[in-house]
């Protein structure tokens, strides 16, 4: 297939003209041509289209940008710089369908699109059928409401640590996203609880606004569906029900120290952190939950406090959780005279009133 010279002579008789048609017109047959062989080519030829259609992208109108960029979109050989171009684009009907679907772009460029273009082109890289963690982190940061929803209901998106805090953090004002987030198989623990928390407390603030005599039934009732769907969530994750098997052996076995639960922060396993502190501090789990994932540190310092945890280690599970209040350093020098203040006796009296307020409206530990 002898594509130089033909390709070459019909460019510069268009590049010659004033007349943007041509252009226009010789780049829906220059794309016809490619189509048609796509994946026929050798690499040669693939940078002799790259280098034609690269050249009579520029200065032609936006419908016409966008009916190419449609048509190479899905292609898996399509050129490279060209597909660039095309993602780049300022207008997003031009961009959006190479940010969609183009296989040639990769992770890095996808990242730069994200940080650099318009809300139009972070919702359509929301679509990709996979999107990693690098690329979600900051379509959640950069993304309007839309992105973040079309995001988070993406069922090839991965996400970091960080970035599900983020869009857990972002669904506390938003109940169309928090029902996405809800959804979503992959959602670590300690993300859909702290959802919940988020969740509860939205509801309770404008319930308890609305009618403020009903503010104690509203927490109660509150209270009552947040443990439910804790349960729920537990009796549903493997994950909890093979750390409660193996952090149950160690405390039975007479294992289960300060060492261990460091070693389990050490692992980032929020279900075996939550067993182990329930089961050293006689609380039930869900209350442990709550503790963590909330951001109010008193609890946690009374908790470890009254079972003879160190500073280091009651550090360690103040700032477990991504992008938590408790990591800034004033915080935590705040945290920690309160924690030298607090005398061992006045913590085990606090959590034993924790016990007893815990099991009367409570069911079992488990």
């Amino acid at each position: 297939m002898n594509l130089e010279t033909g390709l070459i002579d019909q460019l510069e008789i268009a590049l010659a003209s004033p007349e943007l048609s041509k252009r226009a017109e010789l780049l829906r047959q220059v794309a016809d041509l490619f189509v048609l062989g796509s994946g026929k080519f050798t690499d040669e030829q693939v940078d002799l289209f790259d280098e034609v259609m690269s050249t009579l992208l520029k200065d032609i109108e936006c419908a016409a940008r966008a009916t190419f960029g449609s048509r190479l979109s899905r292609l898996p050989d399509a050129p490279r710089r060209t597909i660039r171009l095309l993602a780049f684009d300022d207008a997003p009907e031009v961009a959006a369908p190479v940010l969609e679907h183009s296989p040639q772009l990769d992770e890095a460029s996808l990242a730069e699109n994200a940080r650099t273009k318009s809300q139009g082109h972070l919702l359509a890289i929301a679509g990709r059928s996979r999107l990693t963690e690098p690329v979600t982190d900051v379509l959640v940061e950069r993304g309007n409401s839309d992105v973040a929803m079309r995001t988070a209901g993406n069922g090839g998106a991965r996400f970091s640590l960080q970035g599900m805090s983020k869009l857990t953090s972002r669904a506390r004002d938003n109940g169309a996203l928090a029902m996405c987030i809800w959804a979503r198989p992959d959602i670590p623990r300690e993300s859909l609880l702290k959802l919940f928390a988020h969740a509860s407390e939205m509801v309770r603030r404008k319930l308890e606004a609305a009618d403020p005599r009903q503010a104690a039934l509203i927490r109660s009732a509150i209270a009552e569906s947040s443990d439910e769907l804790q349960t729920t969530a537990r009796a549903g994750s493997s994950e909890h029900a093979r750390a409660l098997a193996e952090v149950s052996s160690l405390h039975s076995s007479g294992q289960l120290d300060e060492a261990r639960v460091l070693g389990f922060i050490g692992e980032r396993s929020f279900d075996k952190t939550a067993v182990a502190l329930s089961l050293m501090s006689n609380l039930p789990i869900g209350a442990i939950e709550r503790a963590l994932v909330r951001s109010e540190p008193e609890q946690i310092l009374i908790l470890a406090k009254a079972i003879g945890l160190s500073w280091d280690t009651t550090k360690a599970i103040l700032t477990f959780q991504p992008g938590s209040a408790h990591e800034g350093k004033e915080r935590l020098d705040e945290c920690f005279a309160s924690f030298l203040r607090l005398k061992p006796n006045t913590a085990k009296a606090a959590l034993q009133f924790y016990r007893l307020r815990e099991r009367a409206g409570q069911g079992p530990v488990h």
